[in-house]
């Protein structure tokens, strides 16, 4: 079964569940988080793809000190490591749930593995704007790219787009912040408009906050990609749990996402609106009524005068207009007034 292509649609947000590492090398955990980010409604499954001869040294230094299993940062990308068979099988699986299936590449030989499987799409990571090796590689398939800018100054995305544009690829630009989780005073959404206008492409943000609130936020900024971590629980071990949503918050992501979309593509006419409220209106507004029983000929006084429900009558706003003028019959208390019970102001 294909998976979905990769395509952006004008007014819908591709909501991106980001996996990353946080199967820990497991492959039947792998598979749990296609099937709940799925489920929740995402558009597409997101890992990422280390070959640890490939991309790093001995020396590599954890970010956080999670492991009590790798002695370095080295040997966690030798435990974890999926082989090529292994990744086909994870992209089979967003193929039958109907997920686009995306990992970001951390190296040349990362990207061979992921095109073999015919990936519609790449994600580069925020650390890899400068890996002009990396970025060539990518652009020559022609393939849309996914820019992180959690740790770049303009003039690196500024390089970075020029070098992917030049090469023929569509490209986006994610806004980000490496801050795991990112507290909101960081999250960046100034970002999202200032991106757009620069680059002049589909925009988006990656967010590290751990909360549904900030990919909110930025869809009422229209945002075409929205990428959030995912754990299955907030006891999973894991650098990224505390900058991750469950799945159920995930879910609730969706749908906001969802609403705010359907609010944006329906501007109302406040004035035809009314216009179909008025069997509403009829009940809920009020109407000039006699405060108590008036005989004909009697000239109007405020006090004479109530507003109250429903909306039948002469509307309330008109008080001042009936200050004055003389009745054409008897009102009853609480009877409503119309324009035909009051003598012209010439009789």
């Amino acid at each position: 079964m294909t998976a979905p292509p990769f395509r952006l649609e004008a007014g819908r947000c591709l909501i991106i569940g980001e996996v990353a590492m946080a199967h820990d090398g497991s492959l039947d955990l792998a598979h749990e988080f296609i099937d709940e980010i799925a489920a929740a409604g995402a558009g597409a499954v997101k890992f990422q793809t280390h070959i640890a001869a490939a991309e790093s040294t001995p020396a590599e230094p954890f970010r956080v000190a999670f492991s009590r299993k790798d002695a370095t940062r080295y040997d966690y990308w030798v435990r974890t490591a999926f082989s090529a068979d292994q990744w086909r099988e994870l992209a089979g699986h967003c193929a039958t749930r109907h997920v686009v299936f995306l990992s970001t590449p951390f190296s040349v030989e990362a990207a061979d593995v992921l095109e073999a499987l015919g990936v519609p799409a790449w994600k580069v990571g925020s650390g890899e704007l400068g890996n002009v090796q990396l970025l060539d590689r990518l652009a020559a398939t022609r393939k849309p790219v996914i820019l992180s800018t959690g740790m770049s100054p303009l003039a690196e995305i500024d390089a970075a787009v020029e070098r992917v544009r030049g090469a023929g690829a569509p490209v986006a630009v994610m806004q980000c912040t490496t801050a795991y989780p990112c507290p909101p005073e960081r999250v960046g959404l100034n970002m999202i408009p200032a991106l757009r206008a620069r680059y002049r492409c589909p925009v988006g943000l990656s967010d590290h906050s751990g909360a549904i609130y900030a990919g909110l936020a930025a869809a009422t900024l229209g945002i075409e990609l929205l990428e959030v971590h995912v754990t299955l629980s907030r006891h999973m071990s894991g650098p990224d749990v505390p900058a991750s949503v469950t799945p159920d918050e995930l879910r609730q992501l969706v749908e906001g996402v969802r609403f705010i979309e359907r609010m944006q593509a329906s501007p109302v006419d406040k004035d035809a609106a009314a216009r179909e409220m008025q069997p509403l209106r009829d009940i809920f507004t009020r109407s000039l009524v006699a405060r108590l029983a008036l005989p004909a000929g009697t000239v109007l006084r405020e006090d004479h005068l109530a507003v109250k429900k429903p909306g039948t009558g002469i509307p309330a706003r008109r008080l001042q207009e009936l200050v004055g003028r003389r009745l054409r019959r008897a009102i009853a208390a609480d009877e409503l007034l119309r324009d035909d019970d009051l003598m012209d102001r010439s009789d």
